[in-house]
Parts: structure tokens; sequence; C-alpha cells
């Protein structure tokens, strides 16, 4: 039954300050309301937005902040009203926990872009009691039920995280820009998101090159299922791709000069980022007009969306490359994270939060 008024006590991780680092925090999550679902949390995903949040390089947190939006577990409670969910269920969270439900985009599935603002899962605020919003490095959550996703028996919870965020962030694009038998598509940047969008448009039956700065990511970009990786360094070699690609997905998080990636394309082709959030620097618009060519962005997807993404990683066998961690590492990983040190997503075990 809902339990509104009674807290549950939770605990978790969190930062306290841009440069206080991840350490224990204990809190209270809200009682059930009707339409709520309580999640036992097993996994969580590190996503770098985790780590920019926690440090406020976009100055915007409030502290204390308890990161995370790659979760999974099983249903503990439910509100009275719910019918989605039943305890026992196996489900995820992802990025969002909330939007109006109302306004013609979320009628379209498209909450993630909410004419009013979705509600984050960390670092956001309350539609109903303008709290602040906690995320998945913690034991437990509560979120509306809508926005609560099943797991396919198929994937297990550990490898079903980080698809919460790198995975629908590089399957939403592949989708809407219609990647299919015969595409060439373009992969830029080897991480978390990129490796998910060269398993995707391979098994979307696409053409996949990856577009790296190194020589040393060509084993694993063909590993990956990849048939080429091209050197971004080698002129010649980038020459001689222009106009070759339908999509490029860019997934690079730093700023960085988009303008090699446009000469890329074909006529309609089209350059979709995904990892940088910053300023794009500037470029010469001839290079978009000589070809009718589109530089645009995709941000996570939907809830159908994110379940369609799910069960077709079922379907497919397709899963992220994890490593896992104990909770107490979480520093760590962010260190070796922001030196490229990982292949390619660091799940945290919530089991060992206690230890």
């Amino acid at each position: 039954m809902a339990n509104a008024t009674n807290e549950y006590p939770a605990k978790g991780y969190a930062a306290t300050a841009p440069e206080s680092g991840m350490a224990p925090f204990a809190f209270n999550r809200r009682g059930l309301r009707d339409d709520d679902v309580l999640i036992d949390i097993s996994h969580c995903g590190i996503c770098h937005s985790d780590l920019h949040a926690s440090r406020n390089d976009w100055g915007r947190t409030v502290y204390p902040i308890v990161p995370g939006h790659e979760i999974t577990g099983h249903v503990a409670a439910v509100g009275d009203k719910v019918t989605k969910h039943a305890v026992g269920d196996r489900v995820a969270i992802g990025c969002m926990v909330d939007s109006c439900m109302e306004c013609d985009l979320c009628k379209q599935g498209l909450e993630q872009y909410c004419k009013k603002g979705m509600t984050g899962t960390y670092n956001g605020k309350d539609r109903r009691d303008g709290s602040t919003t906690f995320g998945g490095y913690s034991d437990k959550i509560v979120a509306r039920e809508e926005f609560v996703i099943k797991v396919p028996d198929a994937l297990s919870m550990a490898d079903a995280a980080p698809l919460l965020c790198a995975g629908i962030t590089s399957y939403s694009p592949l989708r809407n820009w219609k990647v299919g038998p015969g595409s060439k598509v373009a992969v830029a940047g080897l991480g978390g998101l990129g490796h998910m969008g060269v398993k995707f448009a391979v098994a979307m039956g696409a053409d996949v090159t990856v577009l790296s700065r190194s020589e040393d990511k060509r084993e694993d970009a063909l590993a990956l299922g990849a048939v080429d990786l091209l050197l971004t360094t080698d002129r010649d070699a980038m020459k001689a791709r222009s106009g070759y690609f339908d999509l490029v997905l860019n997934t690079i998080p730093v700023k960085h000069d988009v303008a090699p990636y446009v000469m890329l394309l074909k006529v309609d082709g089209v350059q979709v980022l995904v990892g940088m959030i910053d300023m794009v620097p500037e470029f010469h618009s001839g290079l978009l007009l000589m070809g009718r060519k589109v530089l645009t962005g995709s941000g996570i997807g939907g809830v159908a969306e994110t379940q369609e993404m799910l069960d077709f990683c079922a379907e497919k066998g397709i899963t992220p490359d994890i490593e896992m961690i104990a909770m107490g590492d979480v520093n760590k990983a962010y260190d070796r994270m922001e030196a490229s040190d990982v292949k390619y997503r660091f799940v945290i075990d919530m089991a060992t939060l206690g230890d």
C-alpha cells in the first residue's frame, strides 16, 4: 500500500562541494505516493555526466548531490494506484523521473524534450513538492511508475544499467535517422557512448567505421563489429572519405572542431552530436550549404523508446562492455574515467554499499 507520510531511510554516496569527492551519505526517500514505485537498487552505471555534475562543471549543481542515472533493481513496494509494475519486477530508471505528461511532446513519447522541462533523476526538482532529486548511487529510489522501465529477462541487471544512458543516447539518433541495411555510419569517439553506437549500428545492418585520433583503437573497433578505423589525423585518409557517410554519430565528450566530420558526409548526410555539451567552435556554414548537410544533436530518448532499446538489446544479444566496481571505489573510477582508462563503462555493484 502507498505510504506517503512515512519516508524510507536510504544510504548512498554524495558530493557536498565541487572538490569534496564522493563520500557516504545518509538521507530519506519520500514515502510512496499513489503512483510511485519503490526500487531496491542492485546496480548503477557511472556516466561522465555524474562526474561533471558532482564537480559543478556546468554551474547548476545543488549540493549535496547523489549522482547516478543508469539504475537497475527490483520493485520493493508500489503505490495504491500503480498498475504497470509489481513487487519483485526487474526494473530500471534512466535520466529522468518525471515530466509534465501533458504537452504535445510528452504525448508523442518525447518526455526528454518536455516543454515544461523533464525532471532529472538527480539534481532535479520534484514537480510536486519541490525537493531535490537524488540518483542511483544509493540503496533505493522512489519514482513515478510511468518512468520505471522493465528489464528483459535476457539481460543481466549489471549489463542493463549502462543502457539507460549510454545505450539510449546512442540508440535514439540511429533510430530517428533511420539507420539500416546499407547505411554507412561513422562513430566518432570510442568510449561509453561510442562503443554502444558501434554495436547498435552494426546490429541495425549498417557498415560502420570508427573515427579516432589513435591507431591503437583499431583492434577494439574491429572487435566491436566495425569494418574499419579512420584516423582523423591522417589528412589524406580523411580526404579520401569526403562525402562518404550517411551519418556521423559524434560521441566525443569534449569541445572540438566538428567541421572535419561534416566534410565526411554525403549530400543530405547528418552529423549528430551526443557527447559534447559545450559551445561549438566556429566553422564555415558553407560546409552545410554545399551538400544540404545537417548538424544536429540528440538527447537520450523517451520512455517508450528506452523500453524498445532494452528489448532490442535482449533480442540481439547486445550488451555493453563493463567493469564492475565497489561503491567505495567511485572516486578512483572518476579519475580513471577522466584518463579514458575504462572499457567502456563502470558499473557499481550496490551490494558493496555497506562495505
